[in-house]
C-alpha cells in the first residue's frame, strides 16, 4: 500500500519530533506563537535547567531545490539577521539534496530532513548537529516543481547534448536534436534549472554546469542494472581482443562501442587494465558477438562485459582508434561514474581532464552538425 503524500502540517510535526530525539531528553524544545506568519513555526530551545536559548524561525518545505535556496531562503535569513543576530532560519524537508544542503552551509541556514539528513550550529547555547541521512530521494518524497528527473535513457539525450555542445541552446533545438518530445524536454530543462545545472535568461539557456550535471545523471542510474550485461572471458586477454575488433565485419565494428575504464584510460590513467565493456548495438546479439569474438561465458572473473545498448545516443560523437569504436568523453565519464568499484574515481579523474582541456572534447562552436542552436 502507497504511503500518502505528506502535508506541511504533517512534516513540521515530524520535523519538531526529530529534533527533540536528536536533542535528548536534557534539552527542552518549545513551540511558540508564531504572530509574524512570515514563517510556519516559531520554535525555543534550550537546555534543561538554563535560561540561555535560542529562536528556530521554521520554513516547512516539501521540496528544497538548490534554486529555491538560493532565491527565496538566503534572502530571507539575510534580512533576519539584519533584524536579530540570535534568530536563526530551520529547513524542514522530507528529503534535501546533497547541493541544497551544502548552499544552506554555506549561508548559514540549518537543515533537517526526515531521512536523517541534519545540519543545525548554533552558538549560543552551543549546538552543533551533523548527521548524514539519504543520498538519493526516495519514492514518497516530493522531487521540486516538476516531477520530470534524470533517470531513463531518455534524460541521457538531453545530459549528453547540454554537456558535449557549448550554449546558448533553445529547447526547441534539443527538441529536434534529441528527437525527444518538447514538451518532455521543457519539464526537464525546468529541473535542471531547479537544480541550478543550467541558467536561462528568457527562453535562451546560457549558461550549463555540465560536470555537475553530468554528476546528477549519474546518481540516478546504475551502469550494471540487473540484466543489462553478461561477463565473459577473453582467452588470448583484452589487448588480443581490442586488436581483434577491427577485423570483424563492419556490422559489428559500428555496432561496438567501448565504454568504462577503457574509454577513460584514453585521457587518464588511474589504473591499468579493468573490465574491458562494450556496448552492443540493437541490431547484433549478444551470444553472436560473444561467438565472433571467441568469448567464453563465466559468471565469475569475467574480464569482459558486453552491455545491451540502453539507446542508440550512447554512440553519439564516438570516435573510431585503430578501427575500434569509443564512446564519447562525456559518455565514458557517465558510465564510470555509475559503475562498481574504482569506476567512479575513474570517472571524476575523467571530469578533471574534460574541464581542463575542453578543446579535446566538446563540439566546435562552429559545429552546425552538432550544434543545437543555428546562428
Amino acid at each position: 500500500m502507497e504511503s500518502l503524500p505528506i502535508t506541511e502540517v504533517h512534516l513540521l510535526e515530524q520535523g519538531i519530533q526529530a529534533l527533540n530525539g536528536l536533542l535528548g531528553p536534557e534539552w527542552e524544545v518549545a513551540q511558540r506563537p508564531n504572530k509574524s506568519k512570515a514563517f510556519d513555526a516559531l520554535l525555543e530551545v534550550k537546555a534543561e535547567g538554563d535560561s540561555t536559548f535560542t529562536q528556530l524561525l521554521v520554513e516547512a518545505a516539501l521540496a528544497v531545490p538548490p534554486r529555491f535556496v538560493m532565491e527565496r531562503l538566503v534572502p530571507r535569513v539575510q534580512l533576519l539577521r539584519e533584524v536579530n543576530h540570535s534568530t536563526n532560519l530551520l529547513v524542514i524537508a522530507p528529503w534535501i539534496s546533497s547541493q541544497a544542503r551544502e548552499l544552506m552551509r554555506e549561508n548559514g541556514i540549518a537543515y533537517l530532513d526526515l531521512t536523517g539528513n541534519v545540519g543545525i550550529r548554533v552558538s549560543r547555547p552551543a549546538i552543533v548537529i551533523h548527521t548524514v541521512g539519504a543520498e538519493k530521494a526516495p519514492r514518497s518524497a516530493p522531487r521540486g516543481s516538476s516531477r520530470t528527473t534524470l533517470a531513463g535513457p531518455k534524460a541521457v539525450r538531453l545530459v549528453r547534448l547540454l554537456a558535449d555542445v557549448p550554449p546558448p541552446h533553445r529547447a526547441t533545438d534539443l527538441h529536434r536534436v534529441s528527437a525527444l518530445s518538447l514538451a518532455y524536454v521543457s519539464r526537464l530543462l525546468d529541473t535542471l534549472e531547479d537544480q541550478l545545472l543550467i541558467r536561462r535568461k528568457g527562453r535562451i539557456i546560457m549558461d550549463v554546469d555540465w560536470v555537475q550535471l553530468l554528476r546528477a545523471r549519474a546518481q540516478e542510474s546504475s551502469l550494471l542494472s540487473h540484466g543489462s550485461y553478461q561477463g565473459f572471458l577473453a582467452p588470448n586477454g583484452v589487448s588480443a581482443l581490442l586488436q581483434q575488433i577491427p577485423q570483424l565485419p563492419t556490422q559489428y565494428i559500428d555496432g561496438l562501442s567501448v565504454t568504462g575504464s577503457y574509454a577513460a584510460q584514453r585521457f587518464v590513467q588511474v589504473a591499468v587494465g579493468g573490465q574491458l565493456m562494450l556496448y552492443v548495438a540493437s541490431w547484433l546479439n549478444v551470444e553472436d558477438v560473444a561467438d565472433e569474438l571467441g568469448l567464453l561465458p563465466v559468471t565469475d572473473g569475467a574480464d569482459v562485459l558486453l552491455l545491451n545498448e540502453p539507446d542508440p545516443f550512447v554512440r553519439k560523437r564516438a570516435e573510431r582508434v585503430d578501427g575500434v569504436q569509443y564512446v564519447a568523453p562525456s559518455q565514458a565519464a557517465l558510465d564510470c561514474l555509475a559503475g562498481p568499484g574504482r569506476m567512479p574515481a575513474e570517472g571524476e579523474a575523467l571530469l578533471e581532464f574534460m574541464e581542463r582541456q575542453p578543446e579535446k572534447w566538446r563540439a566546435s562552436k562552429n559545429n552546425g552538425e552538432t550544434r543545437p542552436v543555428q546562428h
